[in-house]
């Protein structure tokens, strides 16, 4: 039984695209060019503290989300030469748990790096006008003419 050339050319056209995505964005963020935002990119209350984590995070992750992206591209281009189900769900499963695989390590990763970011600001997150919040010496007299 083979493969309907339908079917194979649409997954064939997911597989390349998803890869060309991951590759975009995880060569976006190896050079610290992927900008902080709520769709794509490693995307956890650590990385979305600050922009500081948030690019550390993603640069982090980014070695694993290319190679999450090579192994969908990899996968992408060998489908079209399959002619059996069997070989094509083969390559379709395996390009696709090792793909996310690679993902999911590289978002563990990316966070756990963007969690030794201080926190800047306050607690509800807003930046404090006073240029002494949190000085634990008293230090800071100096700085408010007193």
């Amino acid at each position: 039984m083979s493969v309907t050339p339908v079917v194979r050319l649409i997954l064939c056209a997911l597989l390349l695209l998803g890869g060309a995505a991951l590759v975009f964005v995880g060569w976006r963020s190896l050079r610290g060019r992927l900008p902080r935002n709520n769709y794509v990119g490693v995307r956890t209350p650590a990385t979305m503290r600050n922009g500081d984590a948030f690019e550390l995070g993603n640069r982090v992750a980014a070695p694993a989300t290319l190679g999450s992206g090579a192994v969908l591209l990899l996968s992408g281009t060998s489908l079209p030469m399959l002619t059996t189900t069997l070989s094509a769900a083969m390559v379709l499963g395996i390009g696709f748990v090792g793909a996310l695989a690679l993902a999911i390590v590289g978002g563990v990763l990316g966070h756990r790096a963007a969690a030794t970011v201080p926190a800047t600001g306050t607690a509800s997150g807003a930046v404090s006008a006073n240029p002494c919040a949190g000085c634990a010496g008293g230090c800071c007299g100096s700085l408010q003419g007193g």
